[in-house]
């Protein structure tokens, strides 16, 4: 039986707290401000796995769980009324209850198998459970529903419970990183947000009380329309005010500048006191939390600190200055103010700067020729009309688009060939050369000291290629290129900065794709997925098929695309792959699960889509085979033509 796991994170709103509320507002009065916050996912969240089953049960052996377990039949109704008798439970049946309403789907099985996010924190317990069912019932039923589908699924099922949450909470759904929400009217759009510098956040229970029902209560009667100053000031403080603090706080971020993003949540509080916190006075004035904000203790290890979520003496949250701050302050608040505190340390996505090519292999299709030469040694006229090893057509484009150091997978018995390569001309060969030429020698010589051999010892497939280069990796996402074609830019990125790109802007795994007619599927590994952008360039992935027949293909893998018929994408070549993938393998080779004898990177690919998703991207470019004859044959007549062929 197909099993899949799941996880999704919490998540923190840093700052623009009752902004996605105050927003809906514009259906009634366009006068309000849209609705801005920044919401990050947080390393903590809820890790599950999941089956097709004919009812509907969530279960867990955890602790935390007390031996509790939801079951129910697939009947709308009955789900409906577990949703709004409220706990727990309530929220999955509620989110079931709409799935079953809208999509033609059976039941499913969810165990959660760990969650070390810690509940009724301010974290958002219940959407990242809710977004986890949702995105449940997606992947298991393909109901090709992108990232934002699912959060909206999520956020209509939590709706049906007495939660009442707000349109932020279902940002866990974008995975752990930050992103910019933009709340008008029905309206709801994500940006991910880059940053520059490790956050180390310390969250902290108050061990008090407040009333969230009777603050948003009490802010709901400031809309839509204000009718005196006190309300007047409640929609400036979540209208105009918190579009300031939010693009100053994306400006900070992106600069790195932890300091200043600090002494904004410090100014960020102090106009919500001034502002928003009158109209609700008996809950938010907030003594505990004030005491705390206050503490000179606390004060020495932050670089600032507000409240969480609705406000009021719940929840606290700080950055502190260090990860040595970060630790002093947990014990202080734990120790000395009696509260609950726990670390939420948010690291920026490493840069990709590293890159995989595997070229060992026999290349017995190329034979006579790769007796005498090794396939990614043959001749390739490149556009600057220098005729060069088709490996340097790779190197050079890896090298101008910021990659560091190169890891090049090979036969033992081949590095003769790529040290007489690398190695400097001799002195009178040199003198030979036009100076143009003598130039190309140097940035030969200059590449070649990013480069890093691995030795696959054994043929056992593409993924037990890719894998020797774990050690290389150290964790960090890499770039990986097929050692048998080559790329070409249609625009003024190359197609390697064009996947880099995609990455930064997603932050997971990346697959290079490019439109085949549905003639040819039949030759590649198709993809199938949903439209994460407006520019229909970015696929969340939902499927991956290895040589479909036409007819399967037809009518289950066809992309729709604006204004054109369903459109089929192949692997152009080009990955971008993260820890996670290598770990797949890991346990692949382990256990030897193999397809046709060999260790596949598709099939990892597909696992790792499962768990924490992938994305697609369509190249504006194209790739080039040099592992066929009559390809290469192809190549050289058309490689270097694209652009021409394009304007």
């Amino acid at each position: 039986m197909e099993k899949i796991e799941l996880f999704v994170p919490g998540r923190l709103c840093l700052l623009g707290e009752h902004s996605d509320w105050a927003g809906l507002h514009r259906v009634i009065n366009s006068g309000i401000e849209p609705g801005q916050a920044i919401v990050t996912g947080i390393e903590q969240g809820i890790y599950a796995e999941v089956e097709k089953n004919e009812k509907f049960i969530v279960q867990s052996d955890l602790p935390s769980y007390h031996d509790a377990s939801f079951s129910c039949e697939m009947d709308s109704e009955k789900l409906r009324e577990e949703a709004s008798a409220g706990g727990f439970f309530s929220y999955v049946a509620g989110v079931a209850s709409y799935v079953n309403e809208c999509y033609n789907v059976g039941g499913l099985k969810i165990t959660i198998t760990r969650m070390d996010l810690p509940m009724k924190s301010g974290l958002s317990s219940s959407a990242a459970i809710c977004v986890l069912v949702a995105r449940a019932f997606n992947q298991m039923y393909r109901l090709r529903l992108n990232t934002m589908g699912e959060m909206n699924i999520a956020f209509i099922g939590e709706q049906r419970t007495p939660s009442r949450c707000g349109r932020l909470d279902q940002a866990c759904a974008y995975g752990v990183r930050p992103v910019r929400m933009t709340f008008d009217g029905n309206e709801v759009s994500v940006k991910p947000l880059p940053f520059k510098k490790t956050l180390y956040w310390v969250i902290a229970d108050l061990k008090s009380h407040k009333d969230t029902v009777q603050i948003l209560s009490d802010l709901n009667k400031c809309y839509p329309f204000a009718q005196n100053e006190k309300e007047r000031a409640v929609h400036e403080a979540l209208g105009h005010d918190n579009k300031i603090f939010i693009d100053k706080a994306c400006e900070y971020l992106a600069q790195g500048d932890n300091e200043a993003l600090g002494r904004l949540m410090n100014e960020f509080q102090v106009n919500f006191d001034k502002k928003v916190a009158p109209a609700s006075f008996k809950e938010l004035e907030a003594p505990v939390l004030h005491s705390v904000l206050d503490d000179a203790n606390v004060r020495g290890l932050v670089y600032g600190c507000k409240g969480v979520g609705s406000q009021g003496d719940g929840t606290v949250q700080f950055l502190a200055k260090d990860e040595q701050s970060q630790s002093k302050l947990i014990d202080y608040l734990n120790n000395e103010r009696g509260m609950e505190a726990f670390p939420l340390t948010l690291r920026p996505q490493q840069a990709v700067t590293k890159a995989i090519i595997p070229v060992a292999g026999f290349g017995t299709r190329l034979y006579p020729a790769t007796k005498g030469i090794k396939k990614d040694f043959f001749p390739i006229l490149d556009e600057d009309g220098l005729f060069k090893p088709a490996i340097m057509v790779l190197l050079e484009q890896l090298d101008a688009s910021g990659i560091e150091e190169i890891c090049l997978v090979i036969g033992e018995e081949e590095k003769p060939m790529y040290d007489a390569l690398f190695a400097p001309l001799s002195e009178e060969h040199r003198s030979k050369l036009p100076a143009e030429k003598r130039f190309y020698e140097d940035k030969i010589i200059k590449i070649s000291k990013k480069i890093t051999y691995v030795y696959q010892k054994e043929r056992r497939g593409f993924g037990h290629a890719v894998y020797q280069c774990r050690e290389f990796t150290k964790g960090q996402p890499v770039l990986l290129l097929l050692g048998d074609m080559i790329y070409e830019s249609y625009g003024p990125k190359s197609c390697m900065s064009q996947l880099i790109d995609a990455y930064e802007k997603t932050g997971l795994p990346v697959v290079s794709m490019h439109s085949v007619p549905l003639s040819d599927v039949v030759h590649y590994g198709i993809m199938h997925g949903q439209w994460e952008n407006k520019e229909e360039t970015i696929l969340k992935l939902d499927a991956f098929c290895e040589k479909p027949s036409c007819e399967y293909a037809d009518e289950f893998l066809g992309n729709v695309r604006k204004n054109t018929r369903d459109q089929f994408y192949a692997v152009f070549g080009q990955y971008i792959l993260t820890k996670e993938v290598f770990e797949v393998l890991e346990t692949d080779i382990r256990e030897n699960h193999t397809s046709g004898g060999e260790i596949q990177l598709t099939t990892a690919l597909d696992k790792v889509r499962e768990r924490i998703g992938m994305m697609g991207l369509l190249m504006d470019g194209k790739s080039y085979d040099i592992g066929l004859p009559e390809k290469y044959r192809q190549t050289l007549c058309e490689f270097g033509k694209g652009k021409e062929r394009e304007s």
